[in-house]
């Protein structure tokens, strides 16, 4: 009977211990690691904590030698003091300066462009929406970038300046902090990915208090790249394409790891210069590029120039590629915005699906029969 007794002990024991188990192993399931949210940019890294998010710039500009990290902080939240030596900046943001154009559809997407309330050089912006708010004088012009407006930046006092660095030696950051000024140094322009550089709205949402938002845009965005590349996936790249123009004496091509590159290949040209290895683009003789390019089949100019004869003004040994006798010369930099500024530059990081839906137009016009361009335009 005793031996009996113990072994009911035992079972129940165990039975308990199983129960005990399984819930330290649900406690552990609900307890999650914080994440890095990003998944395509190469230069972003956010992770969000209970009440705080760490937010790493690792790639500010081209051969980098230091990151950045700045921790945003909710009201009231607890920040480790570990992380007390990095900047922090309270969020939600009330306002902002950003200093590039392509901030600016970040802003409008997630409907915070109201909190906008300086920019350089407002000519630059194209959007009609943020044009408004310039026009009404809510949204201020602080000077150029290299040389903003510290007075006015100072009497404004926005909540953050969002801004970039092209190196390490940048007086005008150093300036900017010395008057007291939170900055953010950011660095979409230098992602190579399509939709690397999309994802820099979720450095908005995290600003903004819009993280969900803009994973929901993102995400959208991510479905709507793929849907299109999904058009040519059976397509065979036999289309030969021409890239750029001349600048004074040199003509610079995009390296075949380059954005531009990148939009080529998924749209299933035969991009010339592919095999160049490398980002941003390298500078090459006309010679050279007439004797690789002269029989392509579509030619993609930059600048913002509409019609053949005004191209053939430029340069008149542009008439020797064969893609100017066929009037197969494309430009995506010719829509301009009320005061001046090139749609391009300001809307095509934030929306690829779009850049790449123009570029299939070009090379697969029947894949895209209803389609209308976007960005690009045909010189006539």
């Amino acid at each position: 009977m005793k031996h009996l007794f113990s072994q009911i002990i035992f079972i129940l024991s165990f039975f308990l211990l199983i129960g005990c188990k399984k819930n330290e192993t649900t406690e552990i399931a609900k307890t999650e690691i914080p994440q890095n949210s990003i998944e395509y940019a190469s230069g972003l890294s956010i992770v969000k904590h209970e009440g705080y998010s760490v937010v790493m710039v690792t790639n500010p500009w081209p051969n980098a030698n230091k990151k950045f990290t700045y921790v945003l902080k909710e009201k009231d939240a607890k920040v480790p003091d570990s992380l007390q030596k990095y900047s922090t900046i309270k969020v939600p943001l009330e306002s902002v300066v950003v200093t590039s154009t392509t901030n600016i559809p970040f802003l409008e997407m997630l409907d915070v462009e109201s909190k906008l309330t300086g920019f350089p050089h407002t000519d630059y912006v194209s959007s009609e929406k943020t044009r408004k708010l310039i026009d009404q004088g809510v949204v201020k012009n602080v000077g150029q970038n290299e040389k903003l407006n510290m007075e006015q930046l100072i009497e404004l006092s926005p909540d953050l300046i969002v801004t970039f660095g092209v190196d390490n030696n940048n007086p005008m950051l150093d300036n900017l902090k010395k008057s007291g000024l939170n900055v953010f140094i950011q660095a979409d322009w230098m992602e190579q990915s399509p939709l690397g550089k999309a994802e820099w709205i979720k450095l908005y949402g995290a600003l903004f208090g819009k993280e969900d938002k803009a994973k929901e845009l993102f995400d959208k965005i991510v479905l709507s790249y793929e849907q299109t590349k999904k058009l040519v996936s059976t397509k065979q790249a036999t289309s030969t394409v021409l890239y750029g123009s001349m600048y004074e004496d040199v003509w610079y091509v995009a390296k075949g790891n380059s954005w531009v590159a990148q939009f080529m290949k998924d749209a299933q040209a035969n991009y010339l210069w592919a095999n160049l290895k490398g980002t941003g683009s390298e500078g090459l003789s006309f010679e050279k590029v007439l004797d690789k390019a002269k029989s392509a089949n579509f030619w993609i100019a930059t600048g913002s120039v509409k019609t053949l004869n005004e191209f053939a003004k430029m340069n008149p040994h542009y008439s020797e590629f064969d893609a100017f006798k066929n009037k197969t010369i494309y430009t995506f930099e010719g829509k301009l915005g009320a005061t001046g500024g090139t749609i391009y530059y300001e809307l095509s990081p934030s929306r690829p699906d779009l850049v790449l839906k123009d570029y299939i137009k070009i090379f697969h016009p029947d894949l895209l029969p209803g389609y209308e361009f976007t960005f690009a335009t045909k010189l006539n």
